[in-house]
Formats: C-alpha cells, structure tokens, sequence
C-alpha cells in the first residue's frame, strides 16, 4: 500500500483577475498559505500557464518549477478538460462551446479539432518535460443530446458516435504513450465518457489503450446515482487521478436526477463544498489506500452556498486529515513464526 499525496489543488475556479489570483506566482502562493502542497494546473489561460512553451522548452518549465519551489508547492498535473472538450463536439453545442476556443476557428468545427488536438500533443509534451505521470481531460461529446432513448434512437447511432470518438483520441492516447503520460478522462456528465458503462464502451473502442485511464470524482456519481465505492473495486487499476469534491441529491416531490431545468442551488442533485454533501470521504480514502493508489487528493471547489475562498481554507486541513499514511506492516506480524516446508507439510498432516 502506499500513502495517498496531498493535499492538492485544482486552479481552475481560483483564477481571476485580481490579486493573487493573476498569476501563477500568486495562486502558487496562496495555495500554499492555505495549507496546500500541490496545484493541478489548466492549460487554457496562457497568462498563467503557457502550454506552449512548457511543450517546447526545458527553461520554461525550470522557471515555473523555480517559482513554485520557491513557495512549497509542485504541480500534481496538467488539465485540458477545456480543450479536450472541444475535441468532439456535438453540432447542437457549436455555438456555446465556440467562445472556448481561439478566435481564429471559431465557427469552423474541423480547425477547432484540429487545435484541440494540436493542444492536446502539447499537453503530453509539457507533462513529460516536467516529469508528471498523468494528465485530467474531457473526452467531448458526440452521443450526449441522445443520452434518454426518446425518441427511439436509430439502430448503430451511439455505436458510430463511440467509434468516432475513439478515431478522434487513439492518436492522441499514442502521444501520450510516447511521453510516458497516463490519460486520464474526468467521468463527467454533459461528456460522452460520464459512468463506468460509458468509459468501458470507449476502452473496447481504443483496444485497451494502456493510457485510457480514469480521472475519479465521487461528486459526479452521486449525482447520477452510481455505487462510487464498487467503482473504485472495479476500476481500481484505471483510476489515476482523484478529485476531492462533494455533492448532494436530494429528491423531492417535482424533481430527482435531470433537474427540472433548476438552477444549481434549487436542484435536488447540487456540487458542496468538501464536509458539506454526502460523500463517504472516509471510504473512499480507505479504499484507494488499500488499492495502493499513488497519486494526489485534489480539491476542486464547485458550490453552490460557500464561497471559493472559504472551500479552500477548510478543504486543506479536511483532506489532510482524510489522508491514511499507510501502514507497511500487518498488525499481527508479532506472531509470526517462521517454519520449513518440511514442519508446514507435518502440522497440516501431509507430510
């Protein structure tokens, strides 16, 4: 068993534009003043981490090393949830998802591929350079507006949809291959890969891609209803990355899974704040202890009541305290004796 890494960070929610959280010195900072030893770092805002140049050069990556040395923190691993979403996107999202990519394929669904996948060779490059072993994206969505079978969807629909998202990805899969990078999708609703059914569909599509991994956060099961804990009994050696985040669901007379088209905070299924929902954190650590999961807890705050700030001050100290330095030992090992083959085959009377 190994002790799981942490507590960690996910920037995404934290950038803004005031300080510290402008840049990457400043966030860097201030997760670490709020107990934290490692940022998980997305890959869409060049101002704070430039993809690019991590993907190019040794000195860049030395820089943003330097800077985070400096306040005692690592990065944990890259994301591209932004960009691998736009890597499959489904004609009926075009217009809300164009504002994430650049401006100059904006509108056009091939050169947006295109850049997403671009994006993502980089992503497996600026991993390797810094020495990181996995890597959190989306898979896109081509099948999601079919997700209820109303009307009755037509014969081989979401087979040629999963076909066509493993063409999409097994190149970038063998990227990160070559770079010795695990891939790890975020199981996600709004995502063609969002339960274990969805993920094992795509895995038989990338014939067992050793790098097709799994990104786990229990908040997204128990919005769908999804047994989390025998997830993790299943999934265990696909489960590479861990997202600290709670959620509740609470249904009510007018509305259980989809909603009701309510807002986040009237929803009977709505993201807390790590202590506020109903995520059996302690179970979960316990679990993936057991399993010898070796990576990061990192927090991602996504509430509806608390503010970021807030779930970052308390998120600390509650993953630190949900973390099981592992033992090495069984506990009975006091009674151990040592015997030979020959005095092992006499006490069982085979000898």
């Amino acid at each position: 068993m190994r002790t799981i890494k942490g507590p960690a960070i996910f920037l995404a929610q934290f950038i803004g534009e005031s300080t510290p959280f402008n840049s990457l010195e400043g966030l860097a900072e201030w997760a670490a003043k709020q107990g934290y030893k490692g940022i998980q770092i997305p890959t869409n805002t060049p101002s704070i981490f430039d993809l690019q140049a991590a993907a190019d050069s040794d000195e860049y990556c030395n820089q943003v090393r330097g800077v985070l040395d400096a306040v005692g923190v690592e990065i944990t691993e890259l994301s591209t949830h932004i960009q691998g979403q736009l890597l499959a996107v489904h004609p009926a999202y075009d217009e809300l998802f164009a504002p994430f990519a650049p401006e100059a394929v904006r509108g056009d669904r091939v050169a947006t591929q295109q850049w997403a996948a671009g994006q993502l060779k980089l992503a497996a490059q600026a991993s390797r350079r810094l020495g990181l072993t996995a890597h959190a994206t989306f898979s896109g969505a081509l099948a999601w507006p079919y997700l209820y079978p109303w009307p009755q969807r037509p014969a081989g629909l979401i087979e040629t949809a999963f076909s066509e998202l493993g063409k999409r990805w097994r190149p970038v899969l063998d990227q990160f291959d070559e770079a010795g990078v695990d891939l790890c999708f975020e199981l996600h609703p709004g995502e063609d890969l969002h339960d274990g059914a969805s993920f094992e569909r795509f895995l038989k599509e990338v014939n067992g891609h050793r790098r097709c991994n799994i990104l786990f956060d229990p908040s997204h099961f128990v919005l769908q209803q999804l047994d989390y804990l025998a997830f993790i009994d299943k999934w265990r050696d696909r489960i590479k990355m861990f997202h600290v985040k709670d959620a509740e669901f609470r249904p009510t007379a007018d509305q259980g899974v989809y909603g009701g088209y309510e807002g986040w905070v009237n929803r009977a299924g709505r993201f807390r704040s790590i202590g506020d929902g109903q995520v059996d954190f302690k179970a979960i650590f316990s679990k993936l202890t057991q399993y010898g999961f070796d990576g990061w807890a990192v927090l991602e705050w996504e509430c509806c009541i608390k503010s970021p700030e807030a779930g970052a001050r308390e998120g600390a100290g509650l993953i630190a305290g949900h973390i099981i330095d592992a033992t090495q030992k069984s506990f009975d090992d006091f009674a151990g004796v040592q015997l030979s083959a020959q005095d092992t085959a006499r006490i069982l009377g085979v000898g």
